[in-house]
Parts: C-alpha cells; sequence; structure tokens
C-alpha cells in the first residue's frame, strides 16, 4: 500500500475513532472533520502534460534521438553495403578466410547494437535529470501551497476516485510551475 494510501486510511480511521457515539451517528459532524482536514489533490499526468518546461524537454530528447537515429541510419547503411559484399566474396574467399571476414562482420553488428543501447541510455539519463528538475521544483510550489492553505494531506489524482473541485490544486500549480518555470536545459548526451 503506497505511503498516500496508507495516509488517507489513518486520518480517516482517526477521525472515526475520535468522534463519540452521538457524532457518529451524526453524519453531517463527519462530513465538516472532512472539510477541516484540508486534503489537496494534485494531477500529476495533467502537470506533465501541459506544463511548458516538460513540452521543452520533450522537444529536445526528440532532436537529440533525432540526431542519434541519423548516424545509427549511417551505420545501418553502412552494414548492409558491408553484408553485400560479404556474400558477394562467399564463392571467391577461402571457407576460413570468410569465417575470419564473417566474424568481423558480426562484430561490427555487435558494436552498432550496443552503441544503439548506450545511446538509448544516454537519452533516458538526460530526461530523467530534466524530470527531475521540474518535478524539484513543482514540489515546491505544492508545499508552498498546501502550507498556506494548512493542508494535512496532498493527494495524487490517480489515487482518488471522487473529489471537490476546490480541493484540486493542479491547475494553480500548473500555472505557478508555468511561470516559475518555462525551460529547462536538457544535458546532451554524449558518446
Amino acid at each position: 500500500m503506497s505511503f498516500c494510501r496508507q495516509l488517507w486510511l489513518f486520518a480517516i480511521l482517526a477521525i472515526f475513532f475520535t468522534t463519540n457515539a452521538s457524532a457518529q451517528q451524526n453524519t453531517t459532524g463527519l462530513a465538516e472533520k472532512v472539510r477541516r482536514m484540508d486534503i489537496l489533490v494534485l494531477n500529476l499526468e495533467e502537470i506533465r502534460r501541459l506544463s511548458k518546461a516538460v513540452k521543452g524537454i520533450r522537444e529536445q530528447i526528440s532532436s537529440f534521438r533525432n540526431a542519434f537515429q541519423s548516424d545509427i541510419e549511417k551505420e545501418e547503411k553502412a552494414l548492409r553495403v558491408a553484408n553485400q559484399e560479404l556474400a558477394k566474396k562467399r564463392t571467391i574467399l577461402s571457407l576460413k578466410a570468410f569465417a575470419k571476414e564473417r566474424r568481423e562482420f558480426e562484430q561490427r553488428v555487435l558494436a552498432v547494437q550496443k552503441l544503439v543501447q548506450k545511446r538509448k541510455r544516454q537519452l533516458d539519463k538526460s530526461r530523467i535529470r530534466a524530470m527531475h528538475a521540474v518535478e524539484k521544483h513543482m514540489n515546491g510550489i505544492v508545499s508552498d501551497i498546501a502550507t498556506k492553505r494548512q493542508a494535512l494531506l496532498v493527494l495524487r489524482r490517480t489515487d482518488t476516485v471522487l473529489v471537490a473541485r476546490d480541493l484540486d490544486i493542479t491547475a494553480v500549480v500548473l500555472k505557478r510551475l508555468n511561470k516559475e518555470l518555462v525551460k529547462v536545459s536538457v544535458e546532451r548526451p554524449s558518446d
């Protein structure tokens, strides 16, 4: 069970156990206590989808990916040409010489595959670092809003079923995030 869910369950149980017998029969008293808890809700997926900084990160990563893809396509083209040349040499070379050239070709293929994997890892690392910067800034905004509203708990929207609109702080967080953090530079993956 996630920490947020455990905290939510604890809060609900605390409300039930702290009410006396007459208050348990009065549902309006319980509803009032829940309102006073001041729980806030945040839709992280919406923020990740609409944030200017996150859009910029996606564009930068896409640009890096396209550049890498161009390099990989050149390597793949060279491998296709080498494979065709190797196929032509099959009838000309001795079995031993052909086997040697085949091993060299396979090593080149393996090297290109390793390069592709390495570049994917580098792109992922760069994306994760940039997203961490966005989330760190967003967490500061959420903390500030929660403090000002004296909220005891901030839940993710995915962890809730039904939420009153006044508890949802997504629009406020997104507006501040877009104002305060317009762009995050993504570290260019290196070889």
